[in-house]
């Protein structure tokens, strides 16, 4: 039996691709910044390699991530259309607020925090499932400073095991590896990012009876999200690519290598546990890393503190705004 209009589900469904969409266009800076800024690649040819490597995705990394968002964060048998839909506007709010600032926060803890605002508003505190909910805050403390070390750790053996050769030699072997570990960071944070509105598109699906047989991710779902982050991220996020590639700290072919690495060491293994990690915690804390093994003074502290706070205050702000939506729809 289906309990929501047809009509109805499509614009729920359409407003979910907005949302990944949305996504794409914010995080284009987590995939790119360092190519752009160490011109490497074009920004043109930049944002068409970060959206390849988005949807690339698709045949490389699991849908752990789309589970834990669809049954692991709120009680799948809870969740109903006003839910949804308070958790969608609240997470395409705090975006777009941070996308005009220019600050790289989190649309993955967007996402989770409208959830967690709307569904609480709906049902209680009993509606949120502990299990996927901390190891999802959990990551918001991990994610930056795992990628912090890793990136230190990198060029700490990167600097030693290239200490004989000629600057220009060695910024010609790192120019390539930078390309590589780019790639890397793409596909990761698509498999990432876009299974979050794959898990509410499917939540969306069960709780209205659409969705036939046990819990699972359609394939369709899988491909329209791939595809509407890859577009997304075609579009670009030109005023984060600024605070991430140069605000925050220097970058070189070196270090772009070191942070992309590590970034995309964190998600990659995110993804395969089911956590829905911030890209973006990832890489922000990868490129601070590099920057911190150069020499202490060449982060801007103050910037990074102020993103730090952007990170922490992303979940209720979203949940906040999620909530007052979800009531809104009970006005009607």
């Amino acid at each position: 039996m289906h309990d929501l209009a047809f009509p109805l589900l499509v614009g729920l469904i359409g407003l979910a691709l907005v949302f990944d969409f949305l996504n794409g266009l914010h995080d284009a800076a987590n995939s790119i910044a360092t190519v752009v800024t160490t011109r490497l690649l074009s920004p043109l040819w930049a944002v068409i390699f970060a959206a390849a490597g988005n949807f690339a995705a698709y045949w490389i990394v699991g849908l752990h991530v789309a589970e834990t968002v669809g049954k692991g964060i709120i009680d799948k048998d809870a969740v109903t259309p006003a839910v949804v839909f308070g958790a969608l506007i609240g997470a395409m709010f705090w975006n777009v607020l941070t996308w005009i600032k220019g600050i790289p926060s989190s649309s993955s803890h967007a996402l989770i925090g409208g959830l967690l605002g709307a569904g609480m508003t709906h049902g209680g505190f009993a509606v949120v499932e502990s299990s996927g909910t901390v190891k999802t805050i959990v990551a918001i403390v991990l994610s930056p400073v795992i990628g912090f070390a890793l990136a230190m750790f990198l060029m700490l053996v990167t600097s030693w095991l290239f200490r004989g050769r000629q600057p220009r030699r060695a910024e010609n072997v790192f120019k390539t590896l930078h390309l590589f570990s780019s790639a890397a960071y793409s596909i990761s944070h698509g498999g990432n990012d876009a299974q979050k509105t794959m898990g509410v598109i499917t939540v969306l699906l069960y709780s209205t009876g659409y969705l036939n047989g046990t819990f699972h991710v359609p394939e369709w779902v899988v491909l329209s999200c791939y595809a509407a982050i890859s577009l997304g991220t075609i579009s670009g996020g030109w005023r984060i690519i600024k605070t991430m590639g140069s605000k925050l700290t220097k970058l070189d072919h070196h270090t772009g290598f070191c942070a992309s690495t590590a970034g995309s060491m964190v998600v990659f293994g995110a993804s395969a546990f089911g956590i829905p990690v911030s890209t973006t915690h990832a890489i922000t804390g990868s490129v601070i890393g590099t920057g911190a093994a150069r020499k202490a003074s060449s982060v801007r502290w103050s910037l990074a503190a102020n993103v730090v706070v952007a990170w922490f205050i992303t979940i209720p702000a979203s949940a906040a705004v999620g909530a007052a939506f979800y009531l809104i729809t009970r006005l009607f």
